[in-house]
């Protein structure tokens, strides 16, 4: 006899941090409340994300600006599935073994673009390290599918490391996005315990190696604080991304999404995020976001008008 056990509800979403100790949550400032969301235009945006089976970052990864957004038609899509092959400690996104590519998914990410009226779109993916090129061959067929439906959409991918996946990254440059956004997270220092399966080096030299493939490409990173870094260390971090030609810097308050993760080391004040916006303007960034609820995607489209107006204020 053979007994057939479905795991699909009783599955931890985390495997990896099942065991560990839950960790002290500190008590959130006021900085950080935001509203709940339920508006209709925020229900219409979640119709239209489930009727094509989509996955958002918004809701995988717990972002505290949903509502916000959502309720604007805003929506990250995350590509390739909803199950990771990392497993890093500040992250919500469900770690496992993926399921197969969906050939279908680029045809429906460019349609649900085109009824949510997007005029600039954000693609961001899980990381596939199972897959031979990383996934970068499906980055380059979601853009082709949305340039071909939504001509006049701007768009801006979040992308994985690519660790060990040769050339990879140029298939996704060749593909043209507007902005291409690969995000540290955080320092060196925090690599081992907050990223263990990535890199910082690389990433530096991918987001350098961006600029060196296609000079015009606008190029973005962001990191959280709160983490336990230190100052100088956030400070010799944005020379890092200078010396790798990066245009926008972004910088955001880290959330534990639960007691198994990260725990939050301290909030950082509204002066302190003021203070970093103001030191990496001076270093050269064209643009800036620095804020506790700063998050990659979070004000993109008027982030990307802004960032072109930068560039073409400086050429004039």
């Amino acid at each position: 006899m053979v007994t057939l056990i479905d795991r699909t509800d009783s599955r931890p979403r985390h495997p990896e941090k099942a065991h560990r100790p839950d960790q002290e949550v500190l008590r959130k400032p006021d900085w950080i409340r935001v509203r709940a969301p339920g508006s209709p235009v925020y229900r219409e945006t979640q119709n239209i994300v489930r009727e094509h089976n989509l996955v958002t970052v918004c809701e995988e990864a717990g972002c505290p600006n949903i509502g916000e957004c959502w309720s604007k038609k805003h929506a990250t899509f995350m590509i390739m599935g909803e199950i990771c092959t990392r497993a890093c400690a500040f992250c919500n996104v469900r770690t496992g073994l993926p399921t197969q590519l969906d050939p279908h998914e680029p045809e429906r990410v460019a349609d649900a673009v085109a009824k949510l009226g997007l005029e600039h779109v954000v693609i961001t993916s899980v990381d596939r390290d199972d897959l031979i090129d990383g996934g970068a061959q499906h980055f380059a067929n979601v853009i082709k599918a949305i340039r071909a439906c939504n001509p006049k959409t701007t768009i801006e991918i979040l992308t994985p490391d690519f660790l060990r996946k040769e050339g990879a990254l140029e298939i996704v440059v060749a593909s043209k996005p507007d902005v291409f956004n690969h995000n540290l997270e955080t320092v060196p220092s925090k690599y081992l315990k907050v990223r263990p399966g990535a890199r910082y080096f690389h990433s530096i030299r991918l987001l350098q190696r961006v600029k060196e493939l296609d000079p015009t490409m606008f190029t973005k990173s962001g990191i959280m604080v709160g983490l336990g870094e230190e100052r100088n260390e956030v400070l010799q971090l944005m020379d890092d991304l200078r010396s790798a030609d990066v245009d926008f810097l972004t910088i955001g308050q880290y959330l534990a999404p639960s007691r198994k993760h990260h725990p939050v080391m301290r909030f950082v004040t509204p002066d302190e995020f003021k203070s970093f916006a103001t030191i990496a303007t001076a270093k050269g960034f064209l643009l800036v976001s620095s804020s506790p609820l700063t998050r990659s995607s979070h004000h993109a489209g008027e982030d990307f008008a802004r960032l072109r107006a930068v560039r073409n204020a400086k050429a004039a």
